[in-house]
């Protein structure tokens, strides 16, 4: 199975990209954008693909590590470009759309001077056909005004087929959780401050250390809500991981933890903002 639909991709990507020489991949070490930039690599050589890594304090530190080390085993150059969406009024104000504001941060980051740097011909990023359906992806409207390329969604590959390739590369971000930006723990409207990313980040770093895999720390003020997988529920509030894990919370500067019996649960704050104000 895996041979086929790495074959399809392949051949879909490859046709995407029909007249593209050079071409920068938007790339954080997630799954999506590793596997576009393995296809990428794969088609048009791994010495025409650059890795744009777009740095901020949104991004935290182990998945900056991360990123590089996915790059590096595709023999892929990474060009890290900072990012100031922190700095715009509007992605502080923390809306519904601060994923737009973020995005066109970055591709308006990845312009004339990176492409003629790199002597790129296209920008392409990794959404795929199951984010392309989502109502909370406004960044998604941002490619599209800077006429980025999305070869996954465009070849039709779901989420299930990504890690499928990825597991068929052996990528090793190829069973990773989902790993949004930090700003995406604060809820809308509430402002997002380099020092609540910097206590998400502390948080799910020490959570992380603990043996913790998919997991969010959504900032509520003095509260970190704790959403983690379902079989780490019991473990985060069982003796003697119990105190480790209210230590670990309350070190990175909150006050109180709570663990979410939901679990996790992704797009949590936009999905729910897009249900309220649906017709």
């Amino acid at each position: 199975m895996s041979d086929t639909v790495v074959g399809y991709a392949v051949g879909r990507v490859r046709a995407q990209l029909s007249g593209v020489d050079r071409l920068g991949v938007a790339f954080s070490g997630g799954v999506d954008s590793s596997v576009l930039l393995a296809l990428a690599a794969r088609v048009l050589g791994p010495d025409r693909v650059v890795a744009v890594l777009g740095v901020s304090p949104s991004l935290a530190a182990d998945e900056r590590t991360a990123a590089h080390a996915v790059a590096a085993g595709l023999g892929v150059e990474v060009v890290e470009v900072d990012t100031h969406e922190g700095d715009r009024a509007e992605y502080q104000a923390n809306g519904p759309d601060r994923c737009w504001h973020c995005k066109d941060e970055l591709f308006t980051r990845i312009g004339a001077e990176v492409v003629g740097a790199h002597r790129l011909d296209a920008v392409a990023y990794g959404e795929n056909a199951d984010d392309a359906c989502r109502p909370d992806r406004p960044g998604s409207r941002a490619a599209t005004e800077h006429r980025v390329l999305r070869p996954l969604a465009d070849a039709g590959l779901d989420k299930a087929a990504v890690r499928e390739i990825a597991r068929a590369f052996e990528l090793p971000c190829a069973d990773k959780p989902a790993a949004p930006c930090l700003a995406s723990r604060i809820p809308h409207f509430q402002i997002v401050t380099r020092e609540k990313l910097g206590q998400i980040e502390r948080a799910e770093a020490a959570l992380r250390a603990l043996g913790f895999g998919d997991l969010r720390v959504r900032h509520h003020g003095e509260v970190a809500r704790l959403e983690l997988s379902a079989d780490d529920l019991v473990r985060a509030v069982t003796d003697p991981l119990r105190g480790a894990v209210h230590a670990a919370v309350t070190e990175a500067g909150f006050r109180y933890a709570t663990v979410d019996l939901a679990g996790v649960q992704s797009g949590a704050f936009t999905m729910a903002f897009v249900r309220a104000t649906a017709p």
